[in-house]
């Protein structure tokens, strides 16, 4: 099994286990926090999503970046082993090697004890891509199934105003 950080769209219980994804064997362990300061940002180019999509990047004066932590069986992690048993990768579903690249990330849990998981990041950030309110959807509904405290989901909120200002009366109708 494999520790996974997830910060943007699957976050999601119900979209990262989707048939189309890991098809209900990633398993939910709980919320968590960066160690280290990030912003959450829009700076990569989903085709999957056609918009753009969350990204973690680094900033000194920026925040813990809050998100969910799931435990994935180990096989479903890369694409050749996943191809083996007819599935679907993490790594294609994030784009690795394409979009994102897969990195340990430092973590800490709500009692402050701290833990490594790996996490995508962009490989090539990009200024100026908008996000979609149909992707954001994912990440709110994620924020709210797990509780995340509502400072940080203000926060979000922010951010995807901040990257496309015309989401913000749908945003404050959800």
């Amino acid at each position: 099994m494999t520790l996974v950080f997830q910060y943007g769209s699957n976050m999601s219980v119900a979209r990262l286990n989707s048939n189309d994804r890991l098809d209900g064997d990633a398993k939910t362990i709980g919320i968590t926090r960066t160690a280290e300061s990030f912003e959450l940002m829009f700076t990569v180019w989903s085709k999957t999503n056609n918009c753009a999509a969350a990204d973690l990047v680094p900033s000194k004066i920026g925040r813990s970046v809050y998100g969910v932590v799931y435990d994935i069986p180990y096989f479903l992690l890369s694409r050749d082993t996943a191809e083996k048993h007819n599935r679907k990768s993490l790594d294609a579903i994030e784009g690795e090697g394409m979009n994102y690249v897969r990195t340990p990330i430092e973590l800490v849990k709500t009692d402050g004890s701290r833990f490594s998981a790996i996490t995508y990041v962009a490989k090539d950030r990009k200024p100026d891509l908008k996000t979609t309110l149909s992707y954001v959807r994912h990440i709110l509904a994620g924020l709210k199934e797990h509780d995340i405290p509502n400072e940080y989901y203000q926060y979000v909120q922010s951010q995807i105003i901040e990257n496309n200002g015309e989401l913000e009366q749908a945003l404050l109708e959800m």
